[in-house]
C-alpha cells in the first residue's frame, strides 16, 4: 500500500475555514472541501477523522488566525484608553469595504450559531466560548477607557458592545446598512463615555 501524500496541514485547514466561512458547515460539500484542501476524501478522514473534525481544525484557525489578532490590544498586558473604540473604528470600516470578507461572510462562529449543528453541544460550548472570549477583551477595553466607572455602568457598557457587535455580524450578509448602524450605536456609545 503507497504512503499517504505529504500535504501542509496548516494551509489545508485555512483553506476549509474558508468554505465552512463561506457556505456554512452543513452547506458545505466534501467535493467543496477536497477541491479546497486539495486532499481526498480519505486524506481528509484520515487527518481529521471526519468532516466534523475538519470543521473543528477550522474553527480553531479562525479563532487564531482571524478573531484573536483582532483582540490582540484588547488582550495584551497594556491597554490603551482608546482601545475599545479603535477596534470598533477598525470593524466599521470592515463592514464598509463592499469587497471586503467580514461584508461578504459575516463571522464564522456567529454563522454556525444560526443553524442546526449549534445544537450540538461541542459546537455549542465553542461558541458561548468565542462570546466569553469577546466580553472579556471588551472588558479590559473599557476597564482602561474608564477606569473609575461603576462595575454596573462598565458591564452595561461591555453588553452593548458585544450584543451590537454580533448585532452587525449576523446582518451583515443581507443588510450592510443594518450591520453598520449597529457598528454606529457602539461608536456613538463610546465616544460618548465618560473618560476621567
Amino acid at each position: 500500500m503507497g504512503r499517504p501524500a505529504a500535504f501542509d496541514r496548516a494551509e489545508a485547514v485555512r483553506a476549509a475555514r474558508d468554505v465552512f466561512w463561506s457556505e456554512g458547515y452543513e452547506t458545505a460539500s466534501m467535493a467543496a472541501l477536497q477541491q479546497a484542501t486539495g486532499l481526498s476524501a480519505s486524506s481528509v478522514y484520515h487527518s481529521f477523522g471526519s468532516k466534523r473534525g475538519l470543521f473543528d481544525a477550522a474553527v480553531e484557525d479562525y479563532l487564531d488566525q482571524v478573531v484573536r489578532p483582532g483582540l490582540a490590544p484588547l488582550t495584551g498586558p497594556e491597554v490603551a484608553p482608546e482601545a475599545l473604540l479603535a477596534y470598533f473604528r477598525a470593524a466599521r470600516e470592515r463592514f464598509a469595504d463592499p469587497s471586503g470578507r467580514t461584508v461578504v461572510d459575516g463571522c464564522l462562529l456567529v454563522n454556525t450559531a444560526c443553524v442546526g449543528v449549534a445544537r450540538d453541544s461541542g459546537v455549542a460550548e465553542v461558541v458561548r466560548a468565542y462570546r466569553a472570549e469577546l466580553h472579556a477583551a471588551f472588558t479590559r477595553g473599557a476597564r482602561a477607557r474608564s477606569p473609575r466607572q461603576a462595575p454596573a455602568e462598565r458591564e452595561r457598557l461591555v453588553e452593548t458592545c458585544v450584543s451590537l457587535l454580533i448585532s452587525a455580524l449576523v446582518m451583515t450578509r443581507v443588510d450592510t446598512g443594518a450591520a453598520l448602524a449597529a457598528l454606529d450605536t457602539a461608536l456613538s456609545y463610546l465616544q460618548n463615555e465618560d473618560t476621567p
